[in-house]
């Protein structure tokens, strides 16, 4: 394949040639015979997108999911409402946040819906609320599990056990990865701290059959350095903290050494100051090393900041939770920490490599308005958080361009580089001022086109 007129990344207008899954040539070029062109009309081409932290069997599952939080659900009766299904068996409602009715036990939650067995995940993603038909349901297929509160009917990080329970199997992920594909996206890192050997198995099963059109990086497990395949990535190990709950510090510092021995590096999901304080305690006690990441960084002051940049850390960022949750972390987050509130400029500037991700599903998974997000600092309801901590348009698509396997390192369109592009209908200059997938023409993963704007 030959695209013509392009203007490429960090280049200039230029032809570039794709043979195979890699970029052969890039200048001034004449299409060969039977060769295939794309005249991309000055339009920008791209690096491939990555996200960098996404959970793509809770994203393939949303559909058949009932939004049950903010901003689509704020009150008790509103989500009554929102429960009445039409239809028969189990209900699966997502995003739940306490601002609704708190935390509802088993008989609350009956009140709502009787008549059919309910669960509703909590948007931390770890915690399920299950109604008594719910409940009576699971216990009689199967023996309570430790994290099971039988009282309320509160089930605590204990997927893999509803799952059993519940005899599910994994989603495909066609639906999806095409959706990405239309935002340019080409790669993802899928972030499950529960990931093991099933779970790398349906992902290989679901690239060689092409549902998923993605190269997948799978953090996870430590028993995924035992369990993944040679032609996609071995992701991080993830360690998922929880202030309610933390593990063992010495535990964990000999769970972070197991990662180091494997040759991965540890992500470390923080979503609050004290789980950052955990988080930089253990790195620092099980000495930190490079391809170490905290996950999200959601409340970070200047002096964890400094920290995490004196132990050379990276982090993985999620502007998009400005836009869409940022009315209530205003709301929830004591007024001195709300300028520590996602921070990204003062990251940059402490020397932390950034990358971006978008924790879909509990966000949208278009990393473009994730980007826009990173530029206004803008929430739903038009307030601005930390204004000093925005970015430009191109650092903001830098978060989406920088190498899954080594942050510190930005993907080029250079011969012998991956065929993995996105190309634009509009120069850069003017897709900076509006950034959008919509602005998405074509997209081209290992040198195959896999989406293509109507025109």
């Amino acid at each position: 394949m030959l695209i013509r007129r392009a203007e490429v990344w960090d280049h200039g207008i230029a032809d570039v040639r794709l043979t195979g899954d890699r970029i052969a040539e890039v200048g001034t070029l004449s299409p060969h015979p039977g060769e295939a062109v794309v005249d991309a009309a000055g339009g920008a081409l791209l690096p491939g997108l990555h996200d960098h932290h996404i959970h793509l069997a809770g994203l393939a599952v949303r559909a058949s999911s009932l939004l049950c939080g903010p901003p689509e659900v704020t009150t008790a009766d509103a989500l009554a409402r929102q429960l009445q299904e039409p239809g028969s068996g189990w209900i699966r409602g997502i995003g739940y946040h306490e601002s609704v009715m708190g935390l509802p036990d088993a008989r609350a939650l009956d009140r709502l819906v009787a008549d059919r067995p309910l669960r509703i995940q909590h948007r931390s993603g770890r915690l399920w609320l299950l109604n008594s038909l719910a409940l009576a349901e699971l216990l009689e297929r199967t023996e309570a599990p430790p994290g099971l509160d039988r009282e309320k009917g509160h089930l605590f990080d204990e997927d893999r056990w509803l799952q059993a329970a519940l005899g599910s199997s994994p989603p495909d992920f066609a639906r999806i990865s095409a959706e990405l594909g239309r935002f340019g996206v080409t790669g993802v890192t899928d972030m499950s701290p529960r990931n093991d050997a099933a779970n790398a198995a349906h992902v290989s099963r679901q690239r060689a059959t092409g549902a998923l059109l993605q190269h997948c990086v799978l953090a996870g497990e430590l028993s995924l350095a035992d369990a993944l395949p040679g032609n996609w990535g071995l992701g991080p190990a993830k360690l998922h903290l929880h202030e309610a709950a933390f593990p063992d510090f010495d535990e964990t510092v000999g769970f972070i050494a197991a990662a180091h021995g494997q040759g991965r590096g540890v992500a470390v999901h923080c979503v609050s100051e004290i789980e950052l304080v955990f988080a930089l305690a253990v790195l620092e006690a099980a000495g930190a090393q490079r391809g170490d990441r905290i996950e999200h960084a959601s409340v970070a002051s200047l002096e964890l900041v400094a920290r995490m940049a004196a132990l050379g850390l990276a982090v993985c960022v999620q502007p998009h939770f400005v836009a869409e949750r940022g009315d209530r972390y205003l709301a929830d987050v004591e007024p001195q920490h709300h300028g520590d509130l996602y921070r990204l400029r003062s990251l940059i500037e402490a020397g932390l490599p950034l990358a971006g991700g978008s924790d879909a599903p509990f966000v949208s998974h278009d990393p473009w308005e994730a980007m826009a997000a990173a530029v206004s600092r803008r929430t739903r309801e038009g307030q601005i958080i930390g204004a000093e901590e925005a970015l430009t348009p191109e650092e903001s698509l830098a978060l989406y361009v920088a190498d899954p396997l080594d942050l510190t390192r930005r993907r080029r369109i250079a011969p012998g580089d991956p065929a993995d592009l996105c190309l634009l209908n509009q120069p850069w200059s003017a897709a900076r001022e509006a950034l959008s997938s919509t602005a998405v023409r074509a997209t081209i993963f290992s040198g195959d086109l896999v989406h293509q704007a109507p025109a």
